[in-house]
C-alpha cells in the first residue's frame, strides 16, 4: 500500500522553512500532497492560484528528484477531513522549537481522536530554518527589507513584486 502524506498550511509565502519540511518529507512517503488551507476569517497575502503556482514551482522538483508523487490542493474543512479525502495516512508536520512541539502535540491529539487512521509525523527544522515563519518575511518584504535568505529565488521575485504595485 503507497504511503501518502498531506502537509498542510497557509504557504502565505512559501519559505525555505517550508522547503527544508518537504525535502524530509519526500523520503518518508510515495506520494506528497501539500494543501493550502482556506480560512475565509483571513486574508493572506497571495491569492490562492499564486500560492498553489510557488507550491508547485517550488516543490515538485524536489518530490520528483526523490521519486515521491506530487500534488497540490486546496481545502476549507478540517485538516483531518482533507487528509481522508485525499486518501492519506500520515499528517506531515514541521517543528522550530519547543514552543511548537506543545502547540502541535495539541493538534495531533485532537486529530487523533477525529481521524485515528492519519498519523501525525512531526519533522524537525533545519538549524538555519528554525527562524523563519511566513509572517516574518512579509513584514520584512513588506518594509522593503531582503528576504533571499528566507526564501525561495522565485517568492522573493514574487513578494518584490507584490510590495512594488
Amino acid at each position: 500500500m503507497p504511503r501518502v502524506a498531506l502537509y498542510a498550511g497557509s504557504f502565505d509565502p512559501v519559505t525555505n522553512g517550508h522547503l527544508d519540511v518537504v525535502r524530509q518529507a519526500v523520503r518518508l512517503c510515495d506520494r506528497l500532497i501539500v494543501a493550502i488551507g482556506i480560512n475565509p476569517g483571513k486574508k493572506p497575502m497571495f491569492s490562492v492560484d499564486e500560492r498553489l503556482a510557488m507550491i508547485c514551482e517550488v516543490f515538485e522538483p524536489i518530490a520528483s528528484k526523490a521519486g515521491c508523487g506530487f500534488d497540490a490542493i486546496t481545502y476549507d474543512n478540517l485538516t483531518t477531513m482533507a487528509a481522508q479525502q485525499a486518501g492519506a495516512t500520515i499528517m506531515i508536520r514541521g517543528l522550530r522549537d519547543g514552543t511548537d512541539l506543545d502547540y502541535e502535540m495539541q493538534i495531533a491529539g485532537m486529530n487523533e481522536s477525529m481521524a485515528p487512521d492519519v498519523q501525525t509525523v512531526f519533522l524537525p527544522a533545519s538549524v538555519a530554518a528554525r527562524p523563519i515563519t511566513a509572517t516574518l518575511v512579509r513584514q520584512i518584504a513588506s518594509m522593503g527589507g531582503d528576504v533571499t535568505a528566507f526564501v525561495p529565488a522565485s517568492v522573493a521575485a514574487s513578494l518584490k513584486a507584490k510590495f512594488s504595485s
